[in-house]
């Protein structure tokens, strides 16, 4: 029998309690890897997830970390070596959602959404990059998004942040080239999610009839595109952004 394309390896996928980031964790698991499911505080839901893989007959370790805070980063990072020897495949993906106008956004709503998805980021590949290093190589994804590709009213934040870190991909990837690590972005379109109050409303209607192959995509299509990024078969693609949109972006 040919063994999965992740079997061996160690994934950690940040925001993984729900939505987008639960279903990267259990594709990874589904692939073969041993996953880190980790949340920012909702315990409950990380435990679910870890508990999904683990009834599936795969290997997961649920950790509480903010991906804001280096030391918590650090942590989860040194904890996922304890228990498995070592760190292969990060993928960034959580994020906060905020739909603020710009003339009522404070500075203090501004630095939490970068603090997340831009910081967050670089917190996660400062702390497990040594660890690829040493295993001969890796991969790290960042979740971006459409928003800044298209220019979106009231998430001026989140479009910084998302730009940012396309930006900082970009430079991780010509860096960690030489040391056989890959580092890409995937940007999702209008996703079938559910959504926090603060996230605003879910596409619908007109937005949706609008997006070329007529629907929102679903969290698992998502997933395939990271699993596609972080397998054997994209060892050749470094520094690039997969836009998953159902032609969205290219009908703009």
């Amino acid at each position: 029998m040919v063994d999965k394309p992740l079997s061996g390896k160690v994934a950690i996928v940040t925001g993984a309690g729900k939505n987008i980031g639960r279903a990267i964790a259990l594709g990874l698991s589904e692939d073969g890897a041993a996953v880190v499911v980790n949340g920012r505080s909702d315990k409950a839901a990380i435990d679910r997830v870890a508990g999904e893989i683990r009834s599936a007959g795969g290997t997961a370790l649920p950790l509480l970390a903010d991906v804001s805070d280096e030391q918590a980063v650090a942590g989860m990072v040194e904890q996922a070596v304890a228990e498995f020897g070592g760190v292969d495949i990060v993928v960034s993906n959580a994020g906060l959602r905020r739909q603020t106008p710009f003339q009522d956004m404070a500075y203090t709503e501004w630095r939490e959404i970068l603090s997340v998805a831009l910081d967050g980021a670089f917190l996660l590949a400062n702390a497990a990059v040594p660890h690829m290093v040493a295993r001969g190589g890796g991969a790290f994804v960042g979740m971006s998004g459409l928003s800044h590709h298209v220019g979106t009213p009231n998430r001026a934040h989140v479009s910084a942040s998302k730009a940012g870190l396309e930006g900082f991909i970009r430079g991780l990837a010509m860096e960690l080239a030489p040391d056989n690590i890959t580092v890409n972005a995937v940007a999702p379109g209008a996703i079938d999610t559910v959504r926090g109050a603060s996230a605003g409303a879910s596409p619908s209607g007109a937005l949706v009839a609008g997006i070329p192959l007529g629907r929102k995509g679903r969290t698992e299509e998502i997933a395939a595109a990271v699993r596609f990024l972080v397998g054997p078969s994209a060892a050749y693609i470094t520094g690039q952004t997969m836009h998953v949109n159902g032609g969205l972006f290219l009908a703009k």
